[in-house]
C-alpha cells in the first residue's frame, strides 16, 4: 500500500493520491454548467429548485425544502464552504450539481 495517511476529524483514513489532499473542489450546476462562485450565485440556483431561505441562526445560511425533510446548513463566511457542504448539496439535489476538481 503506498499514499499519504490523513488525520482529520478524528478519522484516519489512507490517500492513494497525495495530491487528493490538497485539490481544490469547485461546485458545478450540471445544466448550465455554472461554478457556483458566490453565495449569491448558488442561492438563486436553490430557490429555482424549490429551495426556501431559513433566517433562524444569523450565523448559517440555512435551506429548507417543503416537500423533504432535507435542510442545508452553509457557514455564512463563503471562504469557509467546504466540499462537504459541496457534497451535502449534491446528495440533496440529485442531478442538478456535481462537484469537480479545479
Amino acid at each position: 500500500m503506498s499514499g499519504v495517511w490523513v488525520f482529520k476529524n478524528g478519522v484516519v483514513r489512507l490517500v492513494e493520491n497525495a495530491g487528493e489532499c490538497h485539490s481544490k473542489k469547485m461546485l458545478i450546476h450540471v445544466a448550465s454548467n455554472e461554478v457556483m462562485a458566490s453565495y449569491a450565485v448558488l442561492e438563486r440556483k436553490l430557490l429555482q429548485l424549490g429551495w426556501e431561505r431559513y433566517y433562524d441562526d444569523p450565523n448559517l445560511l440555512q435551506y429548507h425544502k417543503r416537500s423533504t425533510v432535507h435542510l442545508i446548513s452553509l457557514p455564512k463566511d463563503f471562504n469557509k464552504f467546504k466540499s462537504m457542504h459541496m457534497y451535502d448539496i449534491v446528495v440533496k439535489n440529485r442531478n442538478e450539481f456535481e462537484v469537480r476538481d479545479l
